[in-house]
C-alpha cells in the first residue's frame, strides 16, 4: 500500500482529493447519495433498463428483472409478487384468492408473512426509517436495582413509539389462517420484537408453547434480545432470559453466536448481575466450541470495564490476547456497528468520556490487532478517522519525536487527515523535544488542510516560534510563516472577513519580523502601528527587541516611533527606550 496515497474510494486527483476529514466526509457522502439515487431512478423507472443489447444473451449477468411477469389472479402469481418485494400487491392479491376460496399453500402464506414482518406491513423507503430506539444501557455502575424506563409488558400492549400497527396485514392474515405451524409463529414474533412490540411478541411465543409447536434459534435471539423491554429490574430480566434458555434446552435448540451475543447485549441492560454472568455465558460459549465474534468483546468489554475491580488495562489485555491472532469476518448485524476499534481507543487517549490508561504498548497491540487482514473493513470512513486521530494523540503523548513524526508522515492525509487537535498535539510533542524548527513543515501541513484560520492553532504556532531565539535561517523561516499568518487575518477581497487581532499575536509577529532582521515589516506593515490602532498594550519584550532590531539594521527612525508609540500609550518603559535610544543610535539635532 501507498502510504501517501488517500482513500481508495477518491479519485486519485489532486483536484478531487479531500483536504481534510470533512471534505472526505463530504465526498464520501456524495457517492454514496449518488448511488442511492441510481438505486432510486432504477427501481421507480424499470421500463428505461429493460432492454438488453447482448449477443450472446447471458442471464446471470443482466438486470435482474423488477416487473411482475404473470398476470392473473392465481398462487404463482402471488408468488411472484412476493419474490420481488411487492407488499401492497401481495396483500391484495392474497385477498383476491381467499375471497374467490382458491386455496393457498402454507409454504406461500408463511412467504407472504416473512414478507410482512420483516418490512413491518409497509412498503420499504428510507425516508419511512424510523429513528433508532432509545438506549436503555445502565446509566448507573453501581445501581444495581435501579429501575429502567417503564416497558408495558400486559398483553396486547406496545412500547411507546412501536412501528407494528395494531391488528395489520400480518396479524390480519395470521388469524384467518387455516392452517398454522412453527414458522408461522416464529415469523410473527420475529417480526413484532424487529418492529418494537415486544410485548406482542412475547404473548405470540407463549400461543406458540401453548400449540405444542417448537421455536427456531432465530426466535429464541429475538426474544433475549426484547427481555430487557418486557421487565424492569435487572434481576427479573435475568431471570426471564434464563426461562428462553431453558426452553431451548428443552426444545433442543441449538444456540449459535448470535444467541449468546444477544444474551450479552441484554446483559449490557442487567448492571451487577449482568457484570456477575458475562463470564460465565463466555465460558459456556467456549464449552460449545463457538468463536466469538467483534461484537461479543464489544459486549463484554462494555460490561466488565464499567464496574470490574480490576486495573482496566488488564481486560483489554485478556481481550486482545484472543483476537491479535485472528482476522474477522462478519457474523453479527453488531459487527462493526456497535463494535469498533476507535471505540477502544477511547480508553487509551485523552478522551475526557474515558478513563486514560496512557498505555502505548497496548495501543500498539491494538493497531496491530486493526491492521490484520481485513479487520479494517469493520470500520466506515468516520471511524477511521476518529481511530488514527486518537492513536496520534496518544504517539504525541507518550512516545519520542522520532517515533512520532515517521507515524505522521506515513499516515497523515492518506490514512487520516489531522484534526485541529492533532496539530497542537503534534506541536507540543515537538516542543517537549526542542524540535521547534520543523514548525514551518507543520504549517504548510496546516494551510493545506485548511486550519490556517483556526485561531487557536494560530496562537500556539506563534508562541512556540517567538518564545525563544533561534539561528538566523531558522528564524528567517519563521517569520515566513509569521507573514502567512498575518495575511490569513488580514485577507484580500471580501470572500474572507478578517480575523481579530490579539494583543499576544501582534506581539509574537512583531517579534519574529524583529528578530528575522525585518524591521520595515515590524513597523510599516502595521504590526507595532496596529497596537494602537486597536487598543492593544505591546509586552516590554516585543518594544525592546524591536528597538535591538532597529540598531542591527541602522534605522534610528523606527526606534524614535518606538519612543513616540510608548509614550503616547502611556508605557512605564517609555523613558528607558528613549534612553537606549540616545545611547545606541547616533542621533541628529532634529532627531533629538
Amino acid at each position: 500500500q501507498d502510504p501517501t496515497a488517500a482513500h481508495y474510494m477518491f479519485q486519485d486527483d489532486p483536484f478531487l482529493l479531500p483536504r481534510n476529514a470533512a471534505n472526505a466526509r463530504l465526498y464520501s457522502l456524495s457517492k454514496e447519495s449518488g448511488r442511492n439515487a441510481a438505486k432510486y431512478i432504477i427501481k421507480h423507472f424499470p421500463q428505461y433498463f429493460d432492454k438488453t443489447f447482448a449477443e450472446p444473451d447471458v442471464p446471470c449477468l443482466m438486470p435482474e428483472t423488477l416487473k411482475p411477469q404473470i398476470e392473473g389472479v392465481s398462487e404463482e402469481a402471488l408468488k411472484e409478487r412476493i419474490h420481488l418485494r411487492r407488499l401492497k400487491e401481495s396483500v391484495h392479491l392474497f385477498d383476491q384468492l381467499v375471497q374467490a376460496g382458491t386455496p393457498i399453500s402454507l409454504e406461500t402464506t408463511n412467504s407472504l408473512l416473512d414478507l410482512l414482518c420483516f418490512y413491518g406491513d409497509e412498503e420499504f423507503t428510507p425516508e419511512k426509517e424510523k429513528e433508532e430506539k432509545e438506549d436503555l444501557e445502565e446509566p448507573e455502575a453501581n445501581a444495581s436495582e435501579q429501575k429502567a424506563p417503564k416497558r408495558q409488558f400486559q398483553g396486547g400492549s406496545q412500547s411507546p413509539g412501536s412501528r407494528w400497527r395494531e391488528n395489520n396485514n400480518a396479524e390480519r392474515i395470521f388469524k384467518i389462517m387455516p392452517e398454522r405451524n412453527a414458522h408461522s409463529y416464529c415469523t410473527m414474533i420475529r417480526g413484532m420484537v424487529k418492529h418494537e412490540a415486544f410485548a406482542k411478541g412475547y404473548d405470540m411465543y407463549m400461543d406458540l408453547l401453548n400449540e405444542r409447536h417448537k421455536a427456531d434459534v432465530h426466535t429464541f435471539n429475538a426474544l433475549i434480545t426484547a427481555v430487557p423491554y418486557l421487565k424492569e429490574r435487572f434481576l427479573e430480566r435475568w431471570e426471564l432470559a434464563k426461562v428462553f434458555l431453558n426452553h431451548m434446552a428443552q426444545q433442543e435448540v441449538q444456540p449459535n453466536l448470535l444467541t449468546f451475543n444477544a444474551l450479552l447485549k441484554t446483559l449490557r441492560k442487567c448492571g451487577a448481575v449482568g457484570r456477575s454472568m458475562a463470564l460465565p455465558v463466555i465460558k459456556e460459549m467456549e464449552a460449545l466450541d463457538i468463536e466469538p465474534s467483534l461484537a461479543t468483546y464489544e459486549h463484554l468489554l462494555f460490561i466488565l470495564y464499567r464496574g470490574a475491580d480490576l486495573h482496566p488495562s488488564g481486560i483489554f489485555s485478556e481481550v486482545l490476547d484472543h483476537v491479535e491472532s485472528r482476522s474477522f469476518a462478519p457474523q453479527d448485524p453488531d459487527d462493526g456497528t456497535d463494535f469498533n476499534l476507535s471505540d477502544n481507543l477511547h480508553w487509551l487517549s485523552l478522551n475526557e468520556k474515558c478513563c486514560d490508561l496512557k498505555d502505548i504498548k497496548l495501543a500498539y497491540r491494538l493497531n496491530k490487532v486493526m491492521e490484520k487482514g481485513d479487520n479494517w473493513k469493520f470500520m466506515s470512513l468516520d471511524r477511521l478517522q476518529a481511530y488514527w486521530s486518537k492513536f496520534f494523540s496518544l504517539l504525541c503523548m507518550m512516545e519520542q519525536i522520532e517515533v512520532v513524526l515517521k507515524w505522521y508522515k506515513e499516515t497523515s492525509l492518506s490514512l487520516f487527515y489531522p484534526t485541529p487537535k492533532n496539530i497542537l498535539d503534534l506541536l507540543q510533542a515537538l516542543d517537549a523535544a526542542n524540535q521547534l524548527e520543523a514548525i514551518p513543515s507543520v504549517w504548510e501541513d496546516v494551510k493545506q488542510l485548511g486550519f490556517n484560520r483556526r485561531l487557536d492553532l494560530l496562537e500556539e504556532l506563534l508562541a512556540l516560534m517567538s518564545r525563544e531565539q533561534h539561528p538566523k535561517e531558522i528564524q528567517v523561516s519563521f517569520a515566513k510563516c509569521a507573514e502567512e499568518i498575518k495575511a490569513a487575518h488580514e485577507p484580500p477581497g471580501r470572500e474572507l472577513s478578517p480575523l481579530e487581532w490579539t494583543s499576544s499575536t501582534l506581539g509574537h509577529v512583531a517579534l519574529l519580523f524583529s528578530r528575522a532582521g525585518r524591521t520595515q515589516d515590524a513597523w510599516y506593515v502595521n504590526m507595532m502601528e496596529r497596537f494602537k490602532q486597536i487598543n492593544r498594550i505591546p509586552t516590554d519584550q516585543v518594544m525592546d527587541e524591536f528597538l535591538t532590531c532597529a540598531k542591527l539594521t541602522n534605522c534610528p527612525d523606527e526606534a524614535i516611533k518606538l519612543v513616540k508609540l510608548a509614550a503616547s500609550l502611556g508605557l512605564p518603559l517609555s523613558q528607558r527606550l528613549k534612553s537606549r535610544t540616545e545611547k545606541e543610535f547616533e542621533l541628529s539635532e532634529e532627531q533629538r
